[in-house]
């Protein structure tokens, strides 16, 4: 775990963007039951934390190598892909998860020139799906997406398998681990809430499945 991860998993159970609740679980829209729930728009409103948060978005992106284009996936990864933009001095363009109903239709909203380098950001990974289908609207537009950058990861395995299988480079700025280990070390949670919280990760679908039951 880095130095970064660590204060950014900090940052982000500071100001409740990240929320964990072993015991009294979040009911997501799948409607799936989640100890933990992930709001990246709220550090929007820490300027101090906004800025750390595109600082190391900088300090990492070089690993993805030349790109030409950042591209937010719509909506939560659209102001800080705007602001990296912003800061790096490169076009800005983003994504929607489907084409408007109306007007001229657009998909991606803003410039992008066949053949362009595209770093793709995001605010949180869980499946990758969103991400995913964010890269092949790119593709199918003409664009070469180089990677997709995110601020958080839960983690789960078939996240990283999809990223895997096409080819598709992903990094986040902190993680699952680096966030369970910082609340444990602040008292956030305990040994106990740890392991519900492992447990969960290992197979979110099951946990939710064995809480319902129980709660019935």
């Amino acid at each position: 775990m880095s130095t970064v991860a660590l204060g950014i998993a900090k940052k982000l159970l500071q100001i409740s963007a990240v929320k964990l609740q072993p015991k009294n679980p979040f009911t997501w829209a799948s409607g799936l039951k989640s100890p933990i729930y992930c709001d990246n728009r709220i550090l929007l409103s820490y300027p101090e934390i906004r800025k750390e948060v595109k600082n190391a978005m900088k300090d990492k992106l070089f690993a993805f190598g030349a790109f030409d284009v950042v591209a937010g996936v719509a909506t939560a990864g659209i102001p800080h892909g705007a602001l990296l933009a912003d800061m790096i001095d490169k076009p800005f363009i983003y994504v929607r998860s489907k084409s408007k109903g109306h007007g001229r239709q657009n998909q991606i909203e803003g410039e992008l020139k066949s053949g362009s380098k595209i770093l793709v950001i995001e605010d949180l990974i869980s499946t990758g799906k969103s991400s995913i289908a964010a890269c092949d609207a790119l593709i199918e537009a003409g664009g070469n997406v180089i990677g997709v950058m995110a601020i958080f990861t839960y983690g789960f395995q078939k996240a990283y398998d999809i990223f895997t299988d096409r080819s598709i480079p992903m990094d986040t700025l902190t993680n699952y681990e680096s966030l369970l280990s910082e609340a444990l070390s602040s008292g956030y949670i305990n040994e106990e809430e740890k392991q519900i919280l492992d447990s969960w990760n290992n197979d979110p679908v099951q946990w939710s499945e064995v809480y319902t039951r129980q709660e019935i």
